[in-house]
């Protein structure tokens, strides 16, 4: 039988991934990558050649018989009635937008004569927007995102005919569509602003979209914009046929052509190519450092920490997340002059606790807890206790901290978690696999090291390929399951200097 080839593509913060897949038993058969460049603020053509880049290198998509785009949420893409980019498209991790949260939380307040007092008034903002979305606004979300271009850029905002996403725009643009002088393929006759998709699983992070009901809300859309008139991708269902590939860029070689699947933001795909069901977690440690859950009804957290977006399966992932990821052990690397090996020997040379030295690392602003405007803070330093070691536990503890608060505000909606699994690139780090379960306080499994978004995607893609109700099962590799003591002190130090900044 011939073999049928699928594909997962990544379109992630930091680069692209492209994962060629047999269908039927998930396995790798090629791979290519390339690079995005830095920054928070980044012209979606760069993601185009990176994504050029990253075909040529994995041996081309001219056999491939679907695809699939997995992409980093709330990242707002602008478009003008050619289908051209209006503006840089504003990503995740940019906080630029946060006195916009504070305005859109307060357009929701109300005018309740029970809540005089500010904090309470801001506090039935944000629970109006958890009953609206599942979510309140903060600077990362799209919502906040398209209200700076409208205050801070009116004359580019007026140019604005569709509002769209960056897995939403990869995928156009495989399809064909787009202005036909920036394509570097024969993009087809009309620009198909009509012809943009998504999957509910993106659509959830947005602030403008209502998961139960799969609508959008476009009068929280006319409330951050000033208008309601333009394009939004259309949501499809979880194995749904999005488009089919333009043929000089995929599928050429297959008859009747490659078909794109909905695509899905990167945590909901990563969890699917973890194959997670009820009751899984998974901590993924990368740019960000996020903790979700699949669970089968949705979550509304009224205390706002944890956003109750939607899974690619029909189920759904209430999730908190970090701006600060594995990141902190890159700026302890730095900080100590030392690589990743010697970071890890100098942390496993302290002990618990590191002599006393606690770090709140919320370097870039924080999420979760939200304070956009934060830098980090190191407490307990003495002229004892100020060693290399000390350091290096004390950046070490302070990144699994932060995701323990993740999982503790998940834990608190009620969501049972019968299993962590511990992803991303920061998993790789022997100091954090030496600490996980001792902070975590649970065994942690560990996933072979792989790229669960793009094989998530390839998943999808099978998926809709086969046309069947349910993806098809593909086996993970399993490295090793983390044991270790609880340790709840070291908790317990880093709550109480967390709670001294709020």
């Amino acid at each position: 039988m011939k073999q049928i080839l699928v594909a997962g593509i990544d379109t992630s913060t930091q680069s692209t991934k492209i994962r060629i897949t047999d269908a039927e038993t998930g396995k790798l058969v090629r791979f290519g990558q390339a690079k995005h460049p830095e920054g928070t603020s980044i012209h979606p053509d760069r993601w185009w050649e990176a994504f050029l880049k990253a075909k040529e290198q994995a041996g081309g998509l001219d056999d491939v018989s679907a695809l699939s785009v997995g992409g980093q949420q709330h990242g707002m893409v602008l478009l003008d009635k050619q289908g051209n980019i209006v503006r840089d498209a504003l990503l995740w991790n940019d906080t630029r937008s946060a006195p916009e949260a504070a305005q859109l939380i307060e357009s929701l307040q109300g005018k309740s004569e029970k809540n005089t007092d500010k904090q309470s008034q801001t506090l039935e903002g944000k629970r109006n927007w958890v009953r609206a979305v599942g979510l309140s606004p903060v600077a990362s979300f799209t919502v906040t995102k398209i209200a700076w271009v409208a205050n801070h850029e009116p004359e580019l905002a007026n140019k604005v005919a569709a509002i769209c996403l960056p897995h939403d725009w990869l995928s156009w643009r495989i399809a064909g569509y787009g202005p036909s002088s920036t394509s570097n393929h024969s993009c087809r006759d009309t620009v198909g602003l009509d012809k943009l998709f998504t999957d509910r699983s993106d659509a959830s992070g947005t602030g403008y979209f209502d998961p139960t009901t799969n609508n959008y809300r476009r009068d929280l859309i006319k409330l951050a914009f000033g208008r309601d008139d333009v394009i939004l991708p259309k949501v499809l269902n979880p194995n749904e046929i999005g488009a089919y590939a333009d043929p000089e860029i995929a599928g050429k070689n297959v008859a009747g052509g490659c078909l794109i699947a909905p695509g899905g933001a990167d945590n909901a795909m990563a969890a699917l190519g973890l194959n997670m069901g009820i009751g899984d977690v998974s901590i993924s440690l990368g740019t960000s450092g996020v903790a979700a859950a699949v669970c089968q009804t949705p979550i509304y957290d009224m205390t706002t920490a944890v956003a109750g977006f939607a899974d690619c399966t029909g189920h759904w992932l209430p999730l908190a997340c970090t701006i600060n990821g594995s990141r902190i052990i890159d700026a302890g690397c730095k900080s100590l002059s030392v690589d990743y090996e010697q970071f890890a020997n100098l942390s496993a040379q302290s002990t618990p606790g590191a002599q006393g030295i606690t770090l709140i690392p919320y370097f870039d602003g924080e999420r979760t807890p939200d304070r956009p405007n934060s830098t980090a803070s190191i407490y307990g330093l003495t002229l004892a206790n100020t060693k290399p070691s000390n350091i290096a536990r004390a950046f070490t503890e302070g990144l699994l901290c932060s995701q323990r608060d993740c999982l503790e505000l998940i834990k608190s909606l009620g969501v049972t978690v019968k299993k962590i699994l511990l992803i991303g690139g920061g998993a790789k780090s022997s100091a954090i696999r030496a600490l996980a379960p001792s902070i975590l306080g649970s065994d942690v499994t560990l996933p072979k090291t792989d790229e669960y978004v793009a094989i998530g995607a390839a998943r999808q893609a099978a998926w809709t390929l086969s046309g069947r109700e349910y993806p098809p099962i593909w086996q993970n590799e399993i490295e090793t399951t983390l044991h270790g003591e609880p340790n709840e002190e070291i908790y317990k130090k880093y709550l109480h200097y967390r709670n001294l900044e709020k």
